[in-house]
C-alpha cells in the first residue's frame, strides 16, 4: 500500500497568503492521474510550520476528500509538542488519512528516550499507521537505529521516511527492524539507491512537478527494469539539483507556478526566490521536458 512514487505535497497559497484550496485538490487530482502512489499534505514542503491549526487540519481533509481513496493518503501529523502531534494525529484518523508521518521534536532536542517517549504516546493516541520521519538537518536531532527498532515493536509504528542520505542506514534499519518495516526515503537524490538498500519507495519534493517521470522511474525499479528506472534517475538530477537551489519549499512551488499549479508564495520567514534561482529552476524544467 504504501510504496513507489509518492509526494510530499506542496500547499498553493493565493498572492494574500491564504490557502488556495481550489488549487490544492487540482493538484491532488493531477498528481493522481499522473500516477504518483501516494499523497502527504502538511510536511515541511506543505509550510506546516507556518499554517495554522485550524489550516493544517483544512488541509488534511481537501486531500482526502480529492483523493476518494485512489491512492494512500499519508497527513502530516508531527509537532515539538507531543500534546499538538497527538492532536493532529487524531483528526488524521478522523478526517479519513490512511495513516500519519510524525517528525522528530526539533528544537528542544529530545534524548533517545525522549523520542521513544513521545512516538509512543502518539502512537497510542491515535489508531492509525504511523511513519517516523527522520530528517536530522532539520530537526538537529538524528534518531538511532535501536530506537528506531524499539519504536518498530508497536503496532501502528509501521515505517520511516528517512531523509538522512546515509545509505548504510536502510541496511541497518531492515536488520533492526524486519522486513515488514516499510522504509521511504525522504531524498530525491538517492531514491533509487535506498530501494536497492532495503527501501520501498520515496516522499518526493521533485515529484510536486514531475509527478509521471517520477512514478515510471519507481515502477521501472519495481519491474525490474533498471536501465531505464537509472536512466529516469540520471535526467532527473538537475531538476532535483534546482529544487534545492533555496530553502524548500521556495523552489518547487515556483516550478509549481510555472506549470500553473498554483502561485509561487511562501509565508514569511522564506523569502520570494532570488532571480538567479528563479533561472536556475527554469532551465532545469526545461532540460527535463518539462517546459519548451
Amino acid at each position: 500500500m504504501f510504496r513507489g512514487s509518492m509526494v510530499a505535497l506542496i500547499t498553493p497559497m493565493r498572492a494574500d497568503g491564504s490557502v488556495d484550496e481550489k488549487a490544492f485538490q487540482d493538484l491532488v487530482e493531477w498528481q493522481i492521474s499522473e500516477g504518483t502512489e501516494g499523497l502527504i499534505p502538511v510536511g515541511t514542503t506543505g509550510e506546516s510550520p507556518t499554517l495554522s491549526h485550524e489550516e493544517h487540519k483544512r488541509v488534511v481533509e481537501l486531500c482526502v476528500e480529492a483523493a476518494k481513496g485512489r491512492v494512500p493518503v499519508i497527513a502530516g501529523a508531527g509537532s515539538n509538542s507531543t500534546s499538538e502531534a497527538i492532536d493532529f494525529a487524531k483528526h488524521a484518523k478522523k478526517a479519513g488519512a490512511d495513516a500519519t508521518l510524525v517528525v522528530t521534536p526539533y528544537y528542544n532536542k529530545p534524548t533517545q528516550e525522549g523520542m521513544y517517549l513521545h512516538f509512543t504516546a502518539v502512537a497510542n493516541a491515535a489508531d492509525l499507521p504511523m511513519f517516523i520521519y527522520n530528517i536530522p538537518a532539520r530537526s538537529v536531532i538524528d534518531m538511532s537505529v535501536e530506537t528506531m527498532a524499539r519504536l518498530a515493536k508497536h503496532k501502528n509504528i509501521v515505517g520511516v521516511k528517512d531523509a538522512t542520505a546515509n545509505l548504510t542506514r536502510p541496511l541497518h534499519t531492515k536488520r533492526a527492524c524486519g522486513a515488514d518495516f516499510i522504509q521511504l526515503s525522504g531524498e530525491d537524490h538517492t531514491a533509487l539507491s535506498f530501494n536497492a538498500a532495503g527501501g520501498t519507495g520515496c516522499i518526493s519534493v521533485t515529484a510536486n512537478v514531475a509527478p509521471r517521470l517520477c512514478a515510471e522511474m519507481h515502477k521501472a525499479w519495481r519491474e525490474g527494469r533498471t536501465e531505464e528506472a537509472m536512466a529516469i534517475q540520471d535526467r532527473l538530477v538537475p531538476l532535483h539539483d534546482a529544487m534545492f537551489c533555496e530553502t524548500s519549499p521556495g523552489p518547487v512551488k515556483y516550478a509549481a507556478s510555472l506549470l500553473a499549479k498554483g502561485s509561487d508564495h511562501c509565508r514569511l520567514p522564506l523569502a520570494p526566490l532570488a532571480d538567479a534561482s528563479k533561472a536556475k529552476v527554469r532551465e532545469a524544467m526545461v532540460s527535463v521536458g518539462l517546459l519548451n
